[in-house]
């Protein structure tokens, strides 16, 4: 552990602090003293913040003294917007193709991770990355998964639009010339009329979500070794904090039992305030209604917390967000169920999210609300927000901020910003979600991923989305007046997520007194080129005064995890987010190889002498 120049000094061990973090560029979120250069920590708190000489008087025999080596250190960080306990429970299963930046590597490591599975288990990509981000512009095909895993079933989810699966996975799923196409989504077939592995949203993405379901689960020992690992994860990025949306198939309280047992043995390593998701169409009330009778916003703790219901009230209210689709049309009249349960909420004192990606949805809602405004019941003291809000208006913002709104935002746009500009234009796109607008008008504005199956869980990609306006694969969307500076973006994602779930007076900066959770970063977020945005990550992450995750000259200083475990898991041999030099070696030979295939393909007049298209045209959906 770097340590240099400091002298334990004779004092009372109940004043010396736990943890002195020196030497360092320290962001405090606080404009009232925005920098320092040390920070104290004792009993979980940050205990003073100053100069390495203030500070010095602090270290006794026991305290853990670490030099930061001029390194920048921001507050934690907070995903507003993460489904943070589902992906818990199904990390070690998932071959992450996050921030992987060829497909030849990407068929490279599920190639091997074939090989590494056992018989009955399936191979799954869930989620975190898109055609956009690999070299050669394009999706795997199924004749390619079938040639990297003739016999292993493999599930690869892309976005909310498509599942690819080989012809393992087609019988291991059941799906037969005779298996009826769901509501909202198509099961495309050859000639013949068998399913010939490509499922699509068309427009809701129930099918891809219920046929990931048919693969098997892990038992609870490994399920609590999977959150634990997950976490791990995202410590590994500066992340101490995240609201959990909940989401589809996450039953309560059957799927909260492995992180509520993690917080009551005290081995979480990141702060969750949760919510709760009605999961069946039908009876969203009654789950509704039970829930206000059995629990409450507030129960729990510091680590652990109930916030609020939601991302889904109704099923009927909900839109999808799958851009290469048209707008869906919500069934006429399901204000009147809506309103029944947004009434049941707040008359019994919850907070709620909801997912809404178009204005059109929005509007519908917001004139629900006004009803309930005129009886007083807002604004009523009741947080509320909007997930997503891509396309929502100006006068929608200003009925929000009326009622006393708010806004989660989401770097949805950087893995589906293209999508999206082709089906809506540039201009649209240029403005989905119009952030600068949000906070012009006052309105509490909160950042985050919607990881795992859409975007990244990297916090660092979204940041790189607010403050550049770019997708991953370098598209520019946003323009400059719709765009963030950096230290406003990255508010949004310390403050802006504290906000919603009460607890702005004690996270989102580094204020004495408050909750002793930093980050000290690989590379300073605000100084290095926007480009090398994405690819910070923390070298040391502290939650609660614990140290949680160390790398670099800090390796070792962390609290242990146990094993991987299963030893097969794609995670033990892959690990999760794909970033360093590894992946940058691999785009050259990717490109090079790209461009001889089509060159060949060009001389064979199989193809124009132009350059290929961003996106195979057989997955354009």
């Amino acid at each position: 552990m770097p340590v240099a120049g400091l002298v334990p000094a004779p004092r009372r061990e109940q004043e010396h602090a736990d943890l002195l973090v020196r030497n360092a560029k320290v962001f405090t979120g606080d404009p009232g003293r925005p920098e320092v250069r040390a920070v104290a920590l004792r009993d979980g708190r940050i205990a003073a913040l100053g100069d390495d000489h203030d500070l010095a008087p602090l270290v006794g025999p026991d305290t853990k003294v670490v030099d930061a080596l001029g390194r920048r250190v921001v507050p934690g960080l907070n995903d507003s917007h993460l489904h943070v306990i589902r992906g818990g429970l199904n990390y070690v299963l998932e071959l992450r193709w996050d921030g992987v930046r060829s497909l030849r590597q990407a068929l490279a490591m599920l190639r091997e991770q074939a090989g590494r599975t056992p018989k009955g288990q399936w191979i799954r990509v869930v989620g975190g990355w898109t055609a956009e981000q690999f070299a050669e512009r394009r999706m795997p095909t199924v004749a390619e998964l079938n040639a990297a895993a003739p016999d292993t079933p493999v599930f690869v989810l892309h976005l909310y639009q498509s599942a690819l699966m080989n012809r393992a996975a087609v019988r291991a799923a059941g799906f037969t010339r005779d298996t009826p196409d769901p509501r909202g989504g198509q099961i495309v077939r050859g000639r013949d009329g068998e399913p010939n592995g490509v499922l699509l949203a068309a427009p809701g993405a129930l099918l891809l979500y219920s046929t990931l379901a048919k693969a098997p689960v892990l038992d609870e020992a490994d399920k609590r070794t999977s959150t634990r690992h997950f976490l791990r994860e995202l410590n590994r990025f500066g992340l101490t904090s995240a609201v959990d949306a909940a989401g589809g198939f996450q039953n309560f309280p059957d799927d909260y039992a492995t992180v509520s047992g993690l917080a009551a043995s005290g081995e979480l390593t990141l702060r969750i305030a949760y919510h709760l998701f009605p999961q069946t169409a039908g009876q969203e009330l009654a789950d509704l209604k039970r829930w206000t009778e059995t629990v409450k916003p507030g129960d729990g703790d510091e680590w652990l917390r109930l916030n609020g219901a939601g991302e889904n009230l109704t099923w009927a209210a909900a839109d999808f967000e799958n851009f290469s689709e048209p707008r869906p049309e919500l069934a006429a009249g399901y204000e009147t169920e809506f309103e029944q349960a947004v009434r049941l909420l707040l008359e019994n004192g919850w907070g709620f999210r909801l997912h809404a990606t178009y204005d059109e949805t929005i509007r519908r809602d917001l004139a629900v609300f006004e009803k309930l405004a005129a009886e007083g019941l807002f604004p009523g003291g009741n947080r509320w927000l909007f997930d997503h809000a891509e396309t929502v208006s100006a006068s929608s913002l200003d009925r929000i901020a009326a009622l006393g709104g708010a806004v989660s935002v989401q770097n949805r746009m950087s893995f589906q910003g293209t999508a999206f500009r082709d089906r809506y234009g540039a201009e649209a796109a240029a403005h989905a979600p119009p952030v600068r607008a949000m906070l012009d008008r006052g309105l509490t504005v909160a950042a985050g991923t919607d990881a795992t199956r859409v975007s990244s869980y990297n916090p660092w990609v979204a940041l790189h989305w607010l403050v550049t306006g770019r997708t991953v694969g370098g598209t520019a969307l946003s323009p400059a007046g719709n765009r963030v500076d950096r230290e406003t973006a990255l508010g949004l994602y310390t403050r802006g997520g504290a906000r919603l779930t009460g607890e702005q007076d004690v996270k989102g900066s580094l204020r004495e007194g408050w909750y002793g959770d930093l980050a000290i970063l690989s590379d300073d977020y605000l100084t290095v080129p926007e480009d090398a945005i994405p690819g910070i990550e923390s070298v040391l992450t502290v939650v609660g005064g614990r140290v949680v995750y160390a790398s670099a000259e800090y390796e070792g200083l962390d609290e242990a995890v146990p094993p991987l475990a299963p030893a097969w898991s794609p995670v033990a041999r892959f690990g999760g987010y794909q970033n360093g030099a590894r992946q940058a070696e691999l785009v050259a030979e990717a490109v090079a190889e790209s461009e001889r295939h089509r060159r060949w393909r060009v001389a064979r007049g199989s193809v124009p002498d132009a350059p290929p298209p961003f996106v195979d045209p057989c997955f354009d959906h």
